[in-house]
């Protein structure tokens, strides 16, 4: 009847045009008796043909007419019924609940073949459940999986995807509220219960299954380096080179044209490697084992090679993979080498890395840094220096070392720094009292925020290259020229824009690399002896007493830092702790427990103690003086963050476990941060991880 008014309103509005055009024509008479008898008269009898045939046509063709379109337009409408009931695609109208209202012949073979008859649709596809059917907006795509019977007989099921397209069609004219007599909520529910949602389900089994196969087809790029390649030849026989270099060449060419693939030398200790995507999962799936075979290669050879894969998968073209395979080569070097990284369109994953970063004998590479800091710092007029958050004496006195160089240079400069802990207060307070300082030496962050511009300021970021790690990672953001100089291992997440980065995994802190850094500056520094007293004391923290993690450039460092005042006695009373914190270390040292026979771990609450992920990390060295302990877990709670302070000697690589809880840093020494946890839940997920990677092989 509705349908019948509006067909009849529609052909009303067309028969006023003839009525209008009558009233024309009388008028155009009228007008022409004025000028003309005889045209008068011609135009009135057309206006009396042109009436006569408007009349015949609204009183006798009107009828007929609207007639033909009611017709019409019902049999339009039982088109359309039999086109959606037999529509080759399954269709589905429910109600706002999910009620299942109406739908086609292919919708209920789609439901009866999944071996359900129910009224509600998401009883029949579970995925389809209470969000979707309380989502607001109008559109909604969702994918589901469906699985069916291919054989009565056998049983034999198959899985066929979907796309679920959903649309929400509202049955009458929204209600609007000018008079804010509704809430906004109010005012959706009437909406809403006059609307109806649409399902229309599309079969994409077979694009899915074209597409994987074209993913598969797709080329893979990848770069593999020699980390050690002239450190190993040093230390081996010269009439044995060939042999062990021939021995490499053909485990990596081997590999390779396992996968059907391509393998070109490009230098001495460089590949450049292709193959087809669907090989990518072998290599996953043996945990790029050539890493082992070229490291158990030995021909007499007092250093084992290592190697480092970068591979780019996904990409769109060829010189986007090999860029981003350049990309991940640096990662991977700049993690310590003797690893695979994988980036697999977005996504990177990281395999092998078990070995200890191999000490570099040459410091050509600190004196061209240094250099080039020089330069970098003598372009800016203030220079901001900043470790990272809860900082611990590395990251002070890393940040003393680069503060003695700005200074030498003339430079004003400002060391950020918001929070004290407990491990740095009393070599703070020493720095402090010293009145030859600047009483601005250590700003807050929003004061560095204020001051910072971005063309006149340097930012120098110590012990750390995460820019949420830092202690302000907003001057991050403001300003473009970044140096990053620090000892961990890098992550996916690491400061991308940095101008001058200096990240060395094989140091064993970043006053370290200061102190190195120091040596070849051309203005030669001297550093007083507060500040000789913080770069030792921070080689001293991370090696725990010159015992992990230490190689030659260690003691050198020391050394220099030694005949710059440094001394022992006055930095072993910097360390000294009050008798609370000495009772709480024993007492989370006491309460560990022996997991898996080989792994300690120990919890304590932190809200209540100061610097409590120092602590922690001070526990977890105690815990490895314990017989038969290869690696050690401290889990300390602060609010509702568990932070985890993990160390070994030599037999496990913490870092790859932290690495898989988000976290990170050295094969030995290594930490992570797991947020919205209790101490039992983040315990419960470290202890089957360690399971799980023990299953799997990596331990």
């Amino acid at each position: 009847m509705n349908k019948f008014s509006t067909n009849r309103n529609s052909l009303n509005r067309y028969m006023i045009i003839p009525v209008i055009m009558s009233v024309v024509m009388v008028i155009l008479t009228a007008i022409m008796l004025t000028i003309s008898i005889k045209a008068a008269f011609l135009c009135m009898m057309v206006a009396i043909v042109f009436i006569g045939i408007c009349l015949y046509g609204f009183l006798v063709l009107r009828k007929e007419i609207l007639e033909d379109i009611v017709n019409y337009s019902m049999d339009m409408d039982i088109v359309q019924k039999k086109t959606v009931k037999h529509l080759p695609i399954p269709y589905a109208m429910t109600d706002q609940s999910g009620f299942i209202v109406w739908s086609n012949e292919e919708f209920a073979k789609l439901a009866g073949q999944n071996g359900k008859k129910m009224n509600m649709i998401n009883d029949i596809f579970p995925e389809l459940g209470k969000k979707v059917m309380d989502t607001e907006v109008d559109r909604l795509t969702r994918q589901i999986h469906v699985k069916m019977k291919v054989n009565a007989r056998t049983d034999e099921v198959s899985t066929t995807t979907y796309r679920v397209e959903i649309r929400r069609v509202r049955l009458q004219e929204t209600i609007t509220d000018e008079n804010g007599e509704f809430t906004t909520e109010e005012l959706r529910r009437i909406n809403d219960e006059n609307a109806m949602l649409i399902f229309y389900f599309f079969d994409e089994t077979i694009i899915r299954r074209f597409r994987r196969q074209i993913d598969k087809q797709k080329l893979v790029a990848g770069l593999i380096y020699i980390d050690n390649y002239e450190e190993v030849l040093e230390k081996s026989d010269e009439v044995k080179h060939s042999m062990l270099t021939t021995l490499v060449d053909r485990r990596i060419n081997k590999t390779i044209s396992n996968l059907d693939g391509i393998v070109k030398k490009i230098e001495k200790d460089k590949y450049l490697v292709f193959f087809q995507q669907k090989y990518l999962e072998k290599l996953i799936d043996t945990k790029f084992g050539i890493l082992d075979d070229i490291k158990n290669i030995n021909v007499g050879n007092e250093m084992a090679m290592t190697l480092s894969i970068a591979i780019a998968a996904g990409q769109d073209s060829y010189s986007e993979a090999y860029e981003n395979a350049s990309q991940m080569m640096d990662l991977a070097l700049g993690r310590g080498g003797d690893q695979a990284v994988v980036k697999n369109g977005e996504d990177i994953s990281y395999y092998g890395g078990k070995s200890q970063a191999v000490e570099k004998n040459t410091r050509v590479k600190a004196r061209v840094k240094a250099h080039a800091l020089t330069e970098i710092m003598e372009s800016r007029e203030r220079i901001f220096i900043m470790g990272h958050k809860i900082p611990d004496t590395d990251s002070v006195g890393a940040a003393i070392g680069i503060y003695r160089m700005a200074k030498s240079l003339g430079k004003q400069v400002y060391i950020v720094l918001d929070e004290e802990s407990i491990s740095v207060r009393q070599l703070l307070a020493k720095v402090k009292a010293d009145k030859e300082y600047d009483p601005d030496m250590f700003i807050g962050s929003e004061r560095a925020l204020s001051q910072a511009k971005d063309k006149e300021c340097l930012l120098v970021v110590v012990d750390v290259n995460r820019p949420s790690y830092t202690e302000c990672p907003e001057l991050l953001k403001k300003l473009h020229s970044v140096v990053v100089i620090d000892h961990h291992r890098q992550m996916q997440d690491t400061i991308k824009h940095a101008t001058l980065s200096y990240i060395e995994p094989y140091a064993s802190s970043a006053c370290e690399l200061v102190a190195e850094i120091l040596q070849y500056v051309n203005t030669k520094p001297k550093l007083r002896m507060v500040e000789a007293d913080a770069m030792y004391s921070g080689i001293l923290i991370d090696t725990n007493n010159f015992v992990v993690q230490t190689g030659v450039r260690t003691f050198e460092a020391a050394a220099f830092l030694r005949r710059n005042g440094a001394d022992v006695t006055r930095v072993r009373k910097i360390f000294r702790d009050d008798l609370e914190t000495y009772q709480l270390r024993a007492r989370a040292v006491g309460n560990s427990v022996l997991f898996d026979r080989f792994y300690a771990i120990s919890s304590l609450n932190g809200n209540s103690i100061d610097s409590p992920s120092v602590l922690g990390a001070q526990v977890a060295n105690e815990l490895l003086d314990i017989e038969g302990i290869r690696a050690s877990f401290v889990l300390t709670l602060v609010g509702d963050t568990v932070f985890i302070s993990a160390r070994s000697i030599d037999e496990v690589n913490v870092a790859v476990i932290m690495e898989k809880l988000g976290g990170g840093g050295h094969m030995t020494v290594a930490g992570a941060q797991l947020k919205n946890r209790t101490l039992s839940q983040a315990r419960e997920e470290l202890e089957n991880l360690l399971l799980r990677m023990k299953q799997e092989g990596e331990l």
